[in-house]
């Protein structure tokens, strides 16, 4: 909406067309996760019910709880991503609008911060996991533009 707004900024259509895009991807990506997540809920229930230690299944659950980590990992990014746009926006876009790119950005962190835990817990604590680093450095990348803009400075 920022950039959709900001008539003089002549960078707002291409900003729009990104933001827009990464809407439809994110919308895109709940839809997978959801997916993702029943399967992975279906192999931990199995797990639950099932006696003793089983190879093939606890292989098969570890996979899926994996793919459960890919879709939030994407959004993590994707919430960066949002963050970056929004400072882009509130560098060049009319006064009336610094506010929302400023919530924006909060918004996108929160969304990343949210994204971040599940790869967390998805990926069962594996604290030096590469998917899970790059999950948490998406979600301070947000966090420390949404921090920027909201300071009263702005």
């Amino acid at each position: 909406m920022v950039a959709r707004c900001s008539t003089q900024w002549k960078d707002a259509p291409g900003v729009s067309a990104q933001a827009s895009a990464i809407s439809d991807r994110a919308v895109a990506l709940a839809q997978t996760d959801g997916r993702a997540w029943d399967a992975a809920l279906l192999a931990l229930r199995d797990a639950e019910a099932s006696a003793g230690a089983d190879a093939k299944r606890d292989f098969a659950l570890e996979r899926k709880l994996e793919a459960a980590a890919a879709a939030p990992l994407e959004i993590a990014s994707l919430g960066a991503d949002v963050a970056a746009l929004a400072a882009a926006a509130i560098d060049n876009c009319e006064a009336t609008y610094r506010a929302d790119a400023s919530a924006a950005a909060s918004l996108a962190a929160g969304g990343s911060a949210a994204a971040a835990h599940l790869v967390r817990v998805n990926l069962g604590m594996r604290t030096d996991d590469p998917r899970l680093a790059h999950a948490l450095a998406s979600e301070q990348s947000a966090r420390d533009v949404a921090e920027r803009l909201g300071e009263p400075t702005r």
